[in-house]
């Protein structure tokens, strides 16, 4: 079975996705949020200044930057959390029907999608530097510096795995089952996955043109998916993508700010940065990752038709309910 009809390994009525829909939205925007506010209130001196920081996503305040991070950090694990509860007990199936096509996740994917992504950022980051060492300052600072990479380390792969396992997976499953084919949950969700960063400060800074960065990284963690039936590869660059820019870098203008090594003071604009990836570097991600995991069929594994399979099964091997 391939990564789309592991949904019917479970349960897909209508009123099921609909009941899994409002509990990840719960635990994303109305749970995830008590700890941001709570800290918020806290660092307001009146309700209209509370009212004003929340508007700007609690940006305003003088929040402690490990501790912002933290808490928005948060409301992604509880979304999380909420999805494999969603999956489990709703469309009673495996949490590892919703992540891999195989028996049990691929944790050398993961970790090779990962380190790939990494190697690339970073070069790329000192390029950057060299090229123009003038726009960056050093912001390195012990302490706030070492609880950073902790958070990064620990946490940030699970917010950026909530927005794989709701995207590429959720999404990318029950839209494929229902329309029967790969292409248009493709497109969905690369196109809503984007529309979820417009609310990021740089499309406000850099305007929507910024939004074929957003989107073209949904198609490529899109095609990556479907082109190796599971979602290890994308969560390993998409962690990657989100610890490098944490750790390494910082602006008073990016969604990301932090005790970063680095500090870029240049004013926010719109450049090849914003192109150089989606159609220089991502094409040669795809074209790396296809010779190392031998991809063939591209055309039916990113436009074939969905069918239900004959035979359904889940996985039972010893080690399944500690997968789940």
């Amino acid at each position: 079975m391939n990564f789309i009809q592991q949904a019917y390994k479970g349960k897909n009525d209508w009123w099921r996705y609909l009941v899994t829909l409002l509990l990840i939205f719960f635990g994303w925007q109305i749970i995830g949020i008590i700890p941001i506010s709570l800290i918020a209130i806290l660092h307001s001196s009146t309700i209209n200044e509370f009212q004003r920081a929340a508007a700007d996503g609690f940006m305003g305040l003088e929040i402690n930057a490990n501790l912002y991070l933290f808490s928005m950090i948060l409301m992604f694990v509880i979304g999380l959390l909420f999805i494999f509860f969603g999956v489990k007990k709703v469309h009673k199936r495996s949490i590892t029907s919703l992540l891999t096509s195989r028996k049990r996740l691929d944790w050398k994917r993961l970790i090779f999608g990962f380190s790939l992504w990494a190697v690339i950022a970073i070069i790329l980051l000192a390029i950057n530097y060299f090229i123009a060492p003038e726009s960056y300052l050093w912001n390195f600072n012990l302490i706030p510096f070492i609880i950073l990479v902790l958070i990064s380390l620990f946490l940030l792969p699970l917010q950026t795995s909530f927005e794989e396992v709701l995207f590429r997976g959720y999404f990318m499953q029950s839209i494929g089952i229902f329309v029967r084919n790969r292409w248009f949950p493709l497109f969905f969700t690369a196109i809503s996955f984007g529309l979820l960063h417009s609310f990021n400060p740089e499309v406000e800074k850099l305007g929507y043109m910024v939004m074929v960065y957003y989107i073209g990284t949904g198609l490529l963690f899109g095609i990556t998916t479907l082109m190796d039936e599971g979602l290890e590869l994308s969560l390993g660059m998409h962690a990657a993508n989100n610890i490098i820019a944490a750790v390494f870098i910082t602006t008073n203008w990016t969604v990301f700010q932090t005790d970063a090594l680095l500090l870029d003071t240049s004013e926010p604009s719109m450049g090849l940065e914003i192109f150089i990836p989606v159609f220089i570097i991502y094409p040669i991600l795809l074209f790396i990752l296809s010779k190392k995991y031998n991809w063939k069929n591209w055309k039916e594994k990113l436009f074939g038709r969905i069918d239900k399979p004959t035979i359904l099964s889940e996985d039972k091997s010893p080690l399944s309910n500690l997968q789940d």
